[in-house]
């Protein structure tokens, strides 16, 4: 996915198996080994393929912010008090981390100089939610 992520814009047509494969080159893996992964994440959803010719070109389904966002729904979701998760998650963030929490919540709470301005999208809904400062 870091391949994808790094190297595929959001308005490319993606990349082919080999140009995936030539980009991990160290690691010394089979063009099968990366065409069936591609295929896997594929199937789960993670990124989506269109055949051109013989080959598919692959492009990542959401962003990486989107992705990581929602690992952290899903780790929200895993159990005991979701409160106590978010309040913990809190404590724990630094101050620079807090101010970008606070300007996004006062974003989507639509309150008055929250100085968010370019969104991206929210991984729960597909819709805008979160700005670029969730990069960070």
């Amino acid at each position: 996915m870091d391949v994808l992520w790094d190297s595929v814009p959001a308005t490319s047509d993606g990349v082919t198996v080999r140009e995936v494969a030539d980009a991990l080159d160290g690691r010394e893996l089979a063009y099968t080994t990366v065409m069936t992964v591609l295929d896997r994440l594929a199937g789960k959803g993670m990124v989506q393929r269109e055949r051109e010719g013989r080959a598919w070109r692959y492009r990542p389904a959401a962003t990486r912010e989107a992705h990581i966002a929602q690992l952290m729904l899903d780790a929200l979701d895993l159990g005991g008090s979701r409160d106590a998760a978010l309040v913990r998650f809190a404590r724990s963030v630094t101050g620079t981390e807090a101010e970008v929490l606070r300007a996004a919540l006062s974003a989507e709470a639509g309150l008055p100089g929250s100085g968010l301005t370019d969104r991206v999208e929210d991984p729960r809904a597909g819709g805008p939610a979160l700005d670029e400062a969730t990069d960070r």
